[in-house]
């Protein structure tokens, strides 16, 4: 599956441009597509914190805005480094590799995205925000957890939308048990830790590059096991990729 290609859009500057760049994407991309899966649930997380800001739901909201979008442009940096036939960083490369897998349920590209991006990008884009805002971490840490809320909440949405009926499944069921093995708390655990050694690390570019590149390789390897191939007959009540990506990923649709 080809990008869109065309001249490299501008880093986004405010959550409105983000939301703009997200649904744009989701436009070019046909709705299957294992990214376009991912785009529509991280659009609809986005759009969530835009409501939030607008509501005053954050302590600091411009620091949770510059945290936002340098989040979310590390997803667009990636999906721009394949447009241009460039390989994306680690953590990305199991979701980009196999978007178009038949074999792949779309509940499974959607946390194979959000894993990549909570488990890797998150804690970069924490240590940048703190150091463009002359910050501490504890100054973002109220709103980390905010957000989180938001998060849990729309990871149970993304379980009932995109996984087949519970009738239809059990624990013993393969996907069931592929889909569990996966924690969004402990990945925002995960992600904090890691920010915060990153920011012990600060002093030590060398240090802090090797760590950082161990963390995309442990996440891409989580991505491949969450992007496991599952033959329709191994999963009792899924039809197969082509009926599971139709409706169920319109749902996340905002």
């Amino acid at each position: 599956m080809t990008m869109p290609t065309g001249a490299r859009p501008a880093p986004p500057r405010s959550v409105r441009s983000v939301v703009a760049r997200m649904r744009a994407l989701g436009t070019a991309l046909p709705p299957g597509d294992g990214v376009a899966v991912f785009n529509r649930v991280y659009l609809s997380v986005t759009e969530e914190v835009g409501r939030g800001l607008a509501a005053g739901y954050f302590q600091d909201p411009a620091a949770t805005e510059e945290l936002d979008v340098r989040f979310a442009g590390r997803y667009l940096a990636a999906v721009d480094a394949a447009a241009a036939g460039r390989r994306p960083p680690a953590c990305w490369r199991p979701l980009f590799e196999l978007r178009c897998h038949p074999e792949v349920r779309p509940v499974q590209f959607a946390l194979a995205g959000i894993n990549a991006h909570i488990g890797h990008d998150l804690a970069l884009a924490l240590v940048d925000t703190c150091r463009a805002r002359h910050a501490e971490p504890a100054a973002l840490e109220g709103d980390f957890d905010r957000v989180g809320a938001l998060l849990t909440g729309l990871e149970e949405r993304i379980r009932e939308e995109l996984m087949p009926g519970p009738d239809l499944l059990d624990v013993a069921d393969p996907l069931t048990h592929l889909v569990g093995s996966w924690s969004l708390d402990r990945a925002r655990d995960a992600a904090w830790a890691a920010f915060r050694a990153l920011w012990g690390l600060r002093g030590l570019p060398e240090l802090a590059e090797e760590f950082t590149e161990r963390i995309g390789a442990s996440v891409g390897l989580v991505g491949r096991f969450l992007l496991t191939p599952l033959p329709a007959g191994a999963t009792r009540g899924a039809d197969g990729p082509a009926q599971s990506s139709g409706s169920s990923t319109g749902a996340i649709s905002s």
